[in-house]
């Protein structure tokens, strides 16, 4: 059944959402929202073009920002989409996705006007609503889910051209159930926490504020999925947290982290046949700074929060192997240089990673390893482990490489009794980078950069790990 939307469509007063000042007031809540997550960027600091028709290139960037897509410019498949184009990395991806495609002749199309009806198919595919193909099959998915209702004459008017503001509450509305008109969220499958605290953010990334927070080995609720983040319910507390720090058994251990395919890992908690030997092995996890201190902070990041985010990442894809992995901190506490490298050897640890990002006006990353074999005699085993990540991340950020370097401080990497690294993910204060640090989906791939390095030191120490690798993809 179709039913009136006249607000949807209607008077168009004018109000202020972060910063814009030509959001009418039926969409404030929803820009402001998307807004919050960069998921929504206006032509300028004051103008969102709320009232201009969406384009198809815009309808990709808003979508792959919210599904943590990767937005890097580069060549596309289409002839009339360059790698100059705003939004080719984010339409390259929802191709590759299945999200969008194209025309005839190799073409997008970009600057093309979207219509209700192409909107309706573009969100099903995007939040995998089941539709049956067809344009009403998507108007009934979204209309039954509250997220879209019909149009003045009674029809869903799937031919009506679609303006930024309306395109920004159904994109919401998709996000996050509180925006429906109706209650159609309904988390249902049974999670657990498998770290010792993790928060519950209002949207799907860290730009989001936190709303609650879980404890590890709590049961969750879980919900759908907006990239790599779950719609989970608590109690009486609902939000968005990282999939990848939740287990699917209320055992915890390395077999029972969340997987895509909905399946335990084997017994074992590994990924096919993997050396015996590493689960004698003990990675220990640094993230740099803390608590009281925020480390380097620039354009709206802190230091500390990039850090955290990425070692838990890395940690979750570690958990997934034979290896012991520990951190020295799971949240925004603050231990001393000392405690840090005392629970290191407390631990019993045989690599430790510490993990930073860079300020100081340059741009790229860099791993650090000791090179005074009198504090720390791992020297060559360490450099083995930095060279190791360093390749890594110069190929998952996409950044200069500004290689492997020496270092005769860092008390961490001094003072430790096992091979050591620090590996610094990018520069805060440089516009470029810090994009990158901003990002889930750079995170991540800095996450991944950090387990493979880690895979291939341990693989040229002669352990068996190709089986591990797929952790990572």
């Amino acid at each position: 059944m179709f039913f009136l939307i006249i607000p949807l469509f209607g008077f168009h007063t004018t109000a202020q959402a972060s910063g814009f000042t030509d959001v009418p007031s039926r969409a404030l809540k929803e820009v402001n929202y998307l807004a919050e997550g960069g998921i929504a960027n206006g032509s300028s600091a004051t103008i969102f073009a709320a009232e201009r028709i969406v384009t198809r290139e815009e309808a990709a960037a808003f979508i792959g920002r919210a599904l943590q897509l990767n937005g890097t410019k580069r060549e596309t498949t289409f002839k009339d989409v360059p790698a100059g184009n705003f939004a080719s990395g984010y339409i390259q991806s929802a191709v590759e996705k299945g999200i969008l495609s194209g025309y005839d002749g190799g073409r997008f199309l970009p600057y093309k006007e979207v219509t209700r009806g192409e909107m309706a198919v573009m969100i099903s595919k995007a939040f995998g609503y089941e539709f049956g193909g067809t344009l009403s099959g998507a108007a009934n998915a979204l209309m039954s889910r509250g997220i879209a209702r019909g149009v003045e004459d009674g029809t869903f008017g799937a031919d009506q051209h679609l303006i930024r503001a309306d395109f920004s509450v159904f994109l919401a509305r998709a996000i996050n159930p509180e925006f429906r008109t109706t209650d159609t969220a309904s988390p249902a499958k049974a999670l657990w926490v498998n770290v010792d605290s993790l928060n519950v953010r209002t949207g799907p990334s860290t730009n989001y504020a936190k709303n609650g927070a879980v404890k590890e080995n709590e049961k969750v609720l879980g919900g759908h999925e907006v990239g790599s983040w779950m719609y989970i319910q608590s109690g009486s507390v609902t939000g968005f947290v990282h999939r990848s720090y939740l287990r699917n058994t209320e055992k915890a251990g390395n077999s029972g982290n969340y997987s895509d395919s909905d399946n335990d890992h084997s017994d074992s908690g590994t990924i096919g046949k993997a050396d015996p030997r590493l689960a004698d092995q003990t990675i220990i996890l640094d993230p740099g700074h803390g608590g009281s201190d925020p480390g380097a902070v620039a354009l709206g990041l802190k230091e500390k929060d990039v850090v955290l985010d990425t070692s838990l990442k890395v940690n979750a894809l570690l958990k997934k192997t034979p290896f012991k992995v520990e951190m020295t901190r799971t949240n925004d506490t603050f231990p001393s240089l000392s405690q840090r490298t005392a629970f290191a050897k407390n631990k019993g640890g045989n690599v430790f990673v510490s993990i930073h990002a860079n300020a100081g006006g340059g741009t790229g990353v860099e791993t650090f390893y000791y090179t005074k074999a009198a504090t720390n005699p791992y020297v060559t085993d360490s450099k083995l482990l930095a060279t190791k990540i360093q390749q890594r991340m110069v190929t998952a950020m996409q950044l200069k490489d500004r290689g492997v370097k020496k270092t005769s401080s860092y008390y961490v990497l001094k003072y430790n009794s096992m091979p050591a690294a620090l590996a610094e993910l990018g520069f805060v204060d440089n516009a470029t980078d810090n994009a990158k640090l901003k990002s889930d989906y750079w995170r991540t791939a800095g996450a991944k950069a950090i387990y493979l390095g880690i895979l291939d030191y341990y693989k040229a120490k002669g352990y068996e790990v190709d089986s591990l690798y797929d952790a990572a993809k």
